[in-house]
């Protein structure tokens, strides 16, 4: 706000009625502060202006006692004149700040950082993706130093860092807000070893390989992701470890398409078997079972194996099995072969080669009008 230019009414910079709530209030102001915030306004004045003047009008109007004293009196009721001279402490509003966007503008110290996420592959086959599996993986992470038992320091003594008093975080401001980060000194560990240990270089861990057991359930599919809580990378700075995420990897099967819950399967049967029928056996997850193949099967036809799925996750039924068959055509026959084959079409009427011969004759005839 340049001097000598008086100010707009504080209801009207937040575009919110003299009625307002509390609730609605904040809202208005967390959309202005979120637009016209000079760290993503770096090089923006006229957005400065506007988040100042939005901060200044809700740190009076969020007061119960100022804003009484501005329904009053206005501007001059806080301490100004028509013009208005009032300046809002924008460095006792981190706890505003703070409260309305938490962690956003870093207003928050959030303690010692969490460690980092560590994620993995695993390849399992066909069967354990469906019914799933008990197994261990063994997963490399880093673990305290065995020569200097955590400390980084070859006396196995850490002095607190002078720099940060211990907490590991260095505050300082930034416009309006008082900020923390990560002391550079120690790490954010808050202690630091003078003495660094020579095995692990003062870092205080060694690279270690965890065995861990992992459950796998019944129903995953190629892609799932296992989440093994706090067996990611240690922190570091005292905090939390990370999780480990494990990514399933599900190797084909030779005879089985899945789909979804349901799985496919082809099953090659002959011309004799598809005409006068027959009863086979089925392979499926569960083994083989008979299935009866009806006289006058044609190729391609499906039929249906209930519950013969791959099972669902998190109850207790099934999918279905599908089973297309598909016809063998002979390609060796003897010669008393041959001669069945050809009397059973004269019996039924039938040309040996319909198919042929037509697909010729049209070939013929196209030819003979050019």
């Amino acid at each position: 706000m340049g001097q000598g230019m008086s100010k707009r009414d504080y209801y009207e910079v937040l575009g919110v009625e003299r009625t307002v709530g509390e609730a609605e209030l904040k809202s208005a102001f967390r959309k202005i502060a979120m637009e016209h915030h000079p760290d993503r306004n770096p090089d923006n004045p006229a957005s400065e202006e506007i988040f100042k003047e939005a901060a200044e009008a809700y740190e009076v109007l969020s007061n119960a006692e100022k804003r009484a004293r501005y329904d009053r009196m206005g501007h001059a009721g806080l301490g100004g004149s028509g013009g208005g001279s009032y300046t809002a402490d924008f460095g006792n509003m981190a706890d505003i700040f703070s409260e309305i966007f938490g962690d956003f503008f870093g207003t928050r110290n959030r303690g010692p950082a969490r460690g980092a996420d560590l994620r993995m592959e695993l390849g399992i086959r066909f069967e354990e993706a469906a019914f799933g599996k008990q197994t261990e993986i063994k997963v490399p992470k880093t673990r305290a130093c065995t020569a200097c038992a955590g400390t980084g320091s070859q006396s196995k003594k850490r002095q607190t860092c002078q720099q940060c008093g211990g907490s590991g975080h260095i505050q300082y401001r930034q416009g309006f807000f008082s900020l923390s980060r990560p002391c550079p000194l120690c790490q954010g560990r808050g202690v630091f070893a003078k003495d660094a240990c020579t095995s692990c270089k003062g870092e205080g861990v060694e690279p270690h390989e965890a065995t861990l057991s992992l459950s796998i359930p019944p129903g995953v599919d190629n892609g799932t992701r296992l989440r093994l809580q706090g067996e990611g990378a240690p922190s570091g700075e005292g905090g939390p470890p990370g999780d480990l995420y494990v990514f399933l990897r599900v190797e084909e099967h030779p005879l089985f398409i899945r789909e979804g819950n349901d799985i496919l399967c082809e099953l090659p049967i002959s011309i004799v078997q598809a005409a006068l029928g027959t009863e086979l056996d089925v392979p499926t997850l569960d083994g083989r079972v008979k299935m009866k193949i009806p006289e006058g099967t044609q190729t391609g036809t499906v039929f249906r194996l209930r519950g013969k799925g791959v099972p669902r996750r998190g109850s207790q039924s099934r999918g279905d099995q599908h089973v297309r068959v598909i016809l063998e055509t002979p390609t060796r026959l003897s010669s008393k072969q041959r001669e069945l084959l050809t009397q059973f079409a004269a019996e039924g009427g039938e040309d040996v080669n319909p198919q042929s011969r037509s697909f010729f004759q049209k070939v013929k005839d196209l030819f003979d009008k050019s």
